[in-house]
């Protein structure tokens, strides 16, 4: 099933990407790190972070010399499990092969940062009231709005019978 309807997200995928990529150039050379000057004060900061663990900032003190290679596998893993699956057409519907497609965008941004950097640039912060989400970026966004995606098309998607209960049925 090559080149499966799932196949066209890949350039929604590709979208993120560049997105992605051009957002942070922008960040990268026109701002110095540690960059911080408010787009809506008090609530949207644009800042200029960097950021060599994970989501949130966990394992970003961290010294571990394997770190890195880990978090490539890893990424490079779910990259092209995530692209085998849009390209065969192995996703739900629509809404889950959008989701798939965002996530795949985002973990090719965040990845290629890695590469490039050793670590991911982060250049929105958000706060309300007391409370300050850490720094995303344009890939991070994706990820989150497409594993969303895939998680209201699973809770919500429709019925999906198994064998046996259609079955039991017939």
């Amino acid at each position: 099933m090559t080149g499966g309807a799932g196949a066209r997200w890949l350039w929604l995928s590709l979208g993120v990407l560049v997105a992605d990529r051009v957002s942070k150039f922008a960040i990268e050379r026109y701002t110095n790190l540690f960059f911080r000057r408010p787009i809506i004060p008090n609530i949207v900061i644009l800042v200029h972070n960097q950021n060599p663990g994970i989501a949130f900032g966990v394992f970003s003190e961290s010294n571990l010399h394997w770190l890195r290679p880990l978090l490539l596998l890893s990424s490079a893993l779910v990259i092209a499990l995530l692209g085998w699956l849009l390209a065969e057409g192995r996703v739900g519907g629509w809404l889950a092969q959008c989701g798939l497609a965002l996530i795949l965008g985002g973990a090719a941004g965040n990845a290629l940062d890695r590469l490039i950097h050793g670590g991911v640039t982060d250049f929105l912060e958000v706060h309300l009231g007391t409370f300050v989400w850490p720094a995303f970026n344009v890939a991070d966004s994706a990820i989150t709005i497409g594993a969303g995606f895939v998680l209201i098309e699973l809770l919500f998607g429709g019925t999906h019978r198994s064998d046996s209960a259609g079955q039991e049925h017939g």
